[in-house]
């Protein structure tokens, strides 16, 4: 039988705390990523919807943890914007349409305006005063319903740079301009370590932190070292947080021996690398969190060959301590909950 963690209730947030210091469940535990890109189309909303009323997105998470309270959904109740949310506070410009997820345009076209950029005040600017609000005014409905507010979240520093500049200039001013590809970098983690503070600031339930960013996945081990390492250390070395959750389904091979140097204990991959040369790279401080192969067999697959291909994940490792399983990324759009509830009948077979 799945051991039902239900990760709002704070007993079983102290077993996902155990399971993250090495203990083995009695029986596999389940979770996912769920936002945004998932909830509203599951949920039978369109994504506008979703982003501006505070009754249907209280109504869709609420619906999720009702329908699935056997499994561990991160962060939990995610006020966002989509990719919007962090570049919003910079002053981009943002699209947003019926049933897509939102685009933020660039804020600088070259690196060498880097230096031109204010520092966002997350209090007032952007969305980010919307997405606390949200969450101010459901807390009471959230707690009601026997959850709470247990995560501070921030896109990383380069993945909300890759927004500001756009990738491919970012990646470029790496290697032609490093000093102000620095600047940029200094001015974004410091508006990330005040978001996240302004968060646990406001809930002060929260305990762990979520970072996403996948453009680590997109670097060199030079550039790792150079522009990944020392800011996703800087954030998370910040705060006093019992679970440090680094979201990367890029190229995930890179950056995990380094994940116990910038203070994670909690890290999400892609499903094109397996959970055994995973933990050979990263070591056996870190919990995973994945990694079934999240659109071609989670969301397109018959829910026979969801429940087959979770049950050879789970039997692929021999040692299943510090192990969630999961999706390797997040919860794409189309999951339907037969292939939910197949994914955990494949865990119970395995």
């Amino acid at each position: 039988m799945i051991f039902i963690l239900f990760y709002m209730n704070n007993i079983q947030w102290n077993k996902l705390l155990r399971i993250i210091d090495g203990e083995l469940p009695e029986s596999p535990v389940a979770g996912f990523i769920i936002d945004s890109p998932w909830i509203p189309g599951w949920a039978g909303i369109t994504t506008l919807q979703y982003y501006s009323s505070e009754k249907l997105w209280l109504s869709a998470n609420l619906k999720v943890v009702e329908t699935f309270s056997d499994v561990l959904f991160l962060p939990g109740f995610w006020s966002e914007y989509a990719m919007c949310t962090e570049p919003s506070a910079f002053g981009a410009h943002m699209i947003f349409t019926e049933n897509n997820l939102p685009h933020a345009d660039k804020v600088i076209s070259d690196i060498t305006e880097a230096g031109s950029l204010r520092e966002p005040n997350p209090a007032t600017d952007g969305l980010l005063p919307f997405v606390l609000q949200r969450l101010i005014d459901s807390q009471s409905d959230i707690q009601e319903a026997g959850h709470d507010i247990k995560f501070a979240i921030a896109r990383g520093p380069l993945n909300i740079a890759s927004f500001l500049l756009g990738s491919t200039e970012f990646l470029t001013g790496m290697l032609m301009d490093p000093e102000n590809t620095h600047r940029l970098l200094e001015i974004i983690t410091s508006f990330t370590i005040k978001w996240i503070d302004l968060q646990k600031e406001t809930f002060p339930s929260i305990e762990g932190i979520l970072l996403l960013d996948d453009i680590v996945g997109f670097l060199g081990e030079d550039e790792l070292r150079q522009f990944a390492i020392p800011y996703i250390r800087k954030i998370f070395n910040t705060f006093d947080s019992k679970v440090n959750f680094f979201h990367n389904d890029a190229h995930g091979l890179i950056c995990a021996p380094y994940l116990k140097k910038m203070g994670v204990n909690l890290f999400n991959f892609s499903f094109e690398h397996s959970l055994q040369e995973m933990r050979e790279l990263a070591g056996p401080d870190i919990t995973f969190f994945g990694n079934l192969p999240p659109r071609d067999v989670l969301a397109a697959g018959t829910p026979g060959q969801v429940c087959e291909e979770t049950r050879k994940m789970y039997l692929s490792v021999g040692n299943r301590s510090r192990i969630i399983w999961s999706a390797g990324g997040g919860m794409p759009p189309g999951v339907s909950s037969e292939n939910i509830r197949a994914f955990l009948r494949g865990l119970e077979n395995g």
